[in-house]
């Protein structure tokens, strides 16, 4: 992440935007950030086909750099933003450190759509609790519960 995609309000706490309750007419979409471009690809791919069985919520994957490197990409996250925005919320749900300040300046500087929410949760499992509740209808608050949730996912 350069210094202009982190933005000058990069530490900023982030604040849901209008709408962050799912007020709107379409489904939450799901926007996955990650520093990889093929972490963010398998995990979207992952997401969906654990909410498969019915209709499944938009899911952007916005990994890596534009020159396919590794970081993360102010662009692509808006990109991916825009395009999974249904009019219901957008969750967003992210890997690594400089992958939160980007989008914590993001939504500091309204560069993403209303009702976008940082998501506190874990990327993988945090994910698929995401697509599978926005696949139900829930609305942003519940999808963002129920991501938060996989926290507490015990494995052993």
């Amino acid at each position: 992440m350069t210094g202009a995609e982190a933005g000058a309000g990069a530490g900023a706490a982030a604040q849901p935007g209008a709408g962050a309750t799912g007020a709107g007419s379409g489904p939450v979409g799901v926007v996955l950030v990650s520093h990889s471009a093929a972490v963010a690809d398998a995990v979207a791919e992952l997401a969906r086909g654990l909410a498969a069985g019915g209709p499944v919520v938009p899911v952007a994957a916005a990994g890596g750099t534009a020159d396919g490197g590794l970081g993360t990409s102010a662009a692509r996250i808006v990109a991916a933003a825009r395009e999974v925005d249904g009019g219901a919320g957008i969750a967003l749900l992210v890997d690594l450190g400089s992958a939160v300040l980007t989008v914590k300046a993001l939504l500091e500087d309204d560069e993403l759509p209303a009702g976008a929410r940082l998501l506190d949760a874990p990327f993988v499992e945090g994910a698929v609790a995401a697509v599978v509740a926005a696949s139900a209808g829930a609305p942003l608050d519940a999808v963002a519960s129920a991501a938060g949730e996989a926290y507490t996912y015990r494995k052993t």
